[in-house]
């Protein structure tokens, strides 16, 4: 989160919003790449199938269709569950974007520990539950 936004409003949405469009126009807010998105699916990948999707500019990681992680400014961000706070032991938290709930932060220099991140989501994945399937919307007339 950046330091300089100290305007805090009281919706997340609207905090979120207003971070987006001041950082925009200030042009410090980077997104993520595609190939940091792919830099990780690659890492992760033994720990099911997983995939991620682009939303906002950043990315939602998910393993066998439960959302696991988030990449947010070129940052990781592991789901928070017991199972993986206990795996963790030593756990640092941020939340992924303004207004959000804190997360697990993944620091980059813990990416490249293969089996340990691998670990991480495999145990993450078996505590978060599947989403909800969406409702269909009734047909009008």
């Amino acid at each position: 989160m950046c330091l300089s936004c100290s305007f805090r409003l009281e919706s997340g949405l609207n905090q979120l919003v207003y971070y987006v469009i001041k950082h925009i126009i200030q042009g410090a807010l980077m997104g993520t790449k595609q190939e940091t998105a792919d830099y990780i699916l690659g890492i992760i990948h033994p720990a099911g199938e997983v995939t991620a999707r682009k939303m906002f500019g950043e990315y939602s990681i998910y393993c066998d269709g439960k959302i696991v992680a988030l990449v947010s400014d070129e940052q990781l961000y592991v789901k928070p569950t017991e199972s993986g706070r206990a795996y963790l032991q030593d756990v640092e938290e941020a939340p992924p974007y303004p207004g959000a709930k804190n997360w697990f932060f993944i620091s980059e220099d813990k990416w490249d520990n293969t089996a340990w991140l691998v670990e991480l989501i495999r145990i993450t994945t078996t505590e978060v539950p599947l989403p909800m399937p969406k409702k269909k919307k009734a047909k009008p007339g």
